[in-house]
């Protein structure tokens, strides 16, 4: 059976495994995560530790660190379906994401701290979401990374060349400016609107180029 058919039988459209890392943007990655929801996928989802005290910066969000408290806050807190968000923690071995024979079809990092570019660049597997990235390159699955950073060091830039030649797709947390946003959740829209399209997800967030500017 399928990925795609385990998620039907579950109920979902799709599933999709989402690492949170720490880098500035987290609000990226719980966009989107809410997205997915609204999109009817089950999401797989990663958030290091790191990225806690990111988002407790960056947000008002009070994210409980238990991956269970955490998956009972965040289904909550996004009106999701019971079991349409599990959360795994750092060393949680047996969790799907760490096997191609049980992974999903498609990885999102986002944001990627360069610390996790360099370690899924490397292979290092040190904890679950470099494994389950190691799982996605290794299977030649989606795997799609969204660093945000400036200025880009020739490290950097040679993490994210090498990961593109191995397959996967470099995402830069980079907004356009060409729908005039007026907000800043319409800019972080911008970036979530071109991963859903990267993932095949028809989305509203952003008209594609050349149709009329909302």
């Amino acid at each position: 059976m399928s990925f795609e058919s385990d998620a039907r039988e579950a109920g979902f459209s799709r599933r999709v495994t989402l690492a949170i890392t720490g880098a500035s943007g987290v609000q990226y990655g719980l966009r989107l995560l809410q997205c997915l929801v609204q999109l009817e996928v089950q999401v797989l989802l990663m958030v290091s530790r790191a990225a806690q005290v990111v988002i407790a910066t960056e947000t008002d969000l009070k994210l409980p660190g238990a991956p269970e408290a955490m998956e009972r806050f965040l289904s909550e807190h996004l009106d999701a379906r019971s079991g349409q968000i599990k959360v795994y923690g750092r060393e949680q071995w047996m969790a799907p994401v760490a096997s191609g024979s049980g992974a999903p079809g498609a990885m999102v990092v986002c944001p990627c701290s360069t610390g996790t570019l360099s370690a899924i660049a490397c292979g290092a597997s040190n904890n679950l979401i470099e494994r389950a990235a190691d799982v996605a390159l290794k299977e030649r699955r989606q795997l799609l990374l969204v660093p945000r950073e400036a200025p880009y060091s020739e490290i950097h830039l040679e993490h994210m060349l090498k990961l593109t030649r191995m397959g996967a797709v470099v995402v830069p947390a980079s907004p356009g400016f060409y729908q005039r946003p007026q907000s800043v959740e319409a800019m972080v829209d911008f970036i979530v609107a071109r991963l859903l399209s990267q993932l095949g997800f028809e989305q509203t967030l952003l008209p594609r180029w050349g149709e009329a500017l909302l």
